[in-house]
């Protein structure tokens, strides 16, 4: 298949050009060329074009028969012999996966060798568990994960493939779909299966973003997602589920590992704590100054919360990157989260939607906080925070006595 230039029809007006996705069709001596290595014969310059100078036949996409490929397959991440707690979360969402599709949910972890916790993962949720052992993985190296989970999948051959985004996932991640060839949807907020067609829709924020997006993945499989650590609720510890538990030696000497990890070095703790934090106070714009800080700070401290903020106060240098939360900071999912001064982009929200309780603090009554809100308070954080400490600090007068 090809496309075809009328070069009499073209003007060079590049309306082609610039709609073609992958720069396949470039504008010379003002006539449209068309650059057959680059193009997918995905068809958008045929649209674009008003003067019909450009015909081809784009050939229609089969749906390949997938029907042999059944279950959610979730990789478990460990870190220092313990389960990283995105794994417990994970196992909580594909459980919810493989009820809506009658299918079953896979575990799969490795390790130098396998801890006492992996009973865990079955009373999570899953219904089969499968820990890969080799001395040589007491550190994560990208090219030997990538090929035991890749063999994880020609194993299985799973529907869904569920990753945390942590930072091993997200490098872990896209090895595994360019060598299996498939889709991978990056950052995921909601994973869900459509009633008809019982794909899995992928929702993640796009364009900066300002709209959240939901992408299928119809043509390869598994369909794969990775998912923000602290986005999804992981199901009640169940101990009476029962599930299969298997430990296996892999054999590791024909995969090429192109580095060596010579010496692992923590990072010294920073003391902030919005992972498992049950109250946080999260501030915006406003607290970017003393005053405003020392307010937000304040009321924190008499409701035992963690401070948090938006990423314009980490720019401005009042709070570390470590306090920000959003898109590009943190996932947070406490009892209580405090939004003050807070206006609500969908960048920030994001990353509060596993909240219990929002309780929103803006002066701004369109404030699109208010619209995820479960508590509003319309005033100015200036009035209202050091009225809330005030009245919080004689609560506990009262109870003290």
């Amino acid at each position: 298949m090809a496309i075809h230039i009328d070069r009499d029809k073209c003007n060079g007006c590049g309306k082609c050009s610039r709609s073609c996705p992958y720069q396949a069709i470039e504008i010379h001596d003002k006539k449209a060329q068309w650059i057959e290595d680059r193009c997918t014969l995905c068809g958008a310059c045929l649209k674009s074009c008003k003067y019909e100078a450009l015909t081809g036949e784009i050939p229609e996409r089969v749906v390949p028969d997938f029907s042999n490929y059944r279950d959610v397959l979730v990789f478990c991440e460990m870190f220092d012999g313990s389960f990283h707690r995105s794994a417990i979360e994970l196992l909580g969402c594909a459980r919810g996966l493989a009820d809506d599709l009658s299918q079953r949910v896979i575990a799969v972890a490795t390790g130098v060798k396998a801890p006492d916790t992996l009973r865990d993962l079955i009373a999570h949720g899953a219904d089969e568990c499968l820990f890969l052992e080799n001395s040589s993985l007491a550190f994560y190296q990208t090219c030997t994960y990538a090929h035991i989970l890749c063999e994880a999948i020609k194993r299985f051959k799973p529907s869904i493939l569920l990753i945390a985004a942590t930072p091993l996932g997200r490098d872990l991640a896209p090895r595994v779909a360019r060598r299996m060839g498939l889709g991978l949807t990056a950052d995921c907020t909601r994973l869900s299966i459509d009633p008809e067609e019982k794909i899995l829709l992928q929702t993640r924020p796009a364009f900066g973003g300002n709209i959240m997006a939901t992408i299928v993945s119809r043509y390869s499989r598994p369909q794969a997602a990775t998912v923000r650590p602290g986005i999804m609720r992981p199901i009640n510890y169940d101990a009476t589920r029962s599930g299969d538990i298997r430990v296996e030696k892999i054999d590791l000497a024909q995969c090429t590992e192109f580095t060596r990890i010579l010496e692992c070095t923590m990072n010294p703790p920073t003391g902030v704590n919005l992972a498992s934090a049950k109250i946080v106070v999260a501030g915006g714009r406003p607290i970017c100054s003393e005053k405003g800080l020392a307010i937000l700070k304040d009321f924190a401290a008499a409701v035992k919360g963690e401070i948090a903020c938006t990423r314009v106060v980490v720019e401005e240098g009042f709070l570390s990157q470590e306090h920000q939360v959003g898109q590009t900071g943190q996932t947070v999912r406490p009892e209580i989260y405090f939004a003050c001064g807070i206006s609500g982009a969908v960048q920030h929200r994001a990353g509060i939607e596993g909240s219990r309780y929002i309780v929103a603090i803006n002066k701004d009554p369109d404030a699109p906080i208010f619209e995820v809100a479960d508590f509003a308070i319309v005033g100015d954080m200036f009035d209202v925070l050091p009225a809330l400490t005030r009245a919080v600090q004689d609560q506990q007068k009262e109870f003290s006595r």
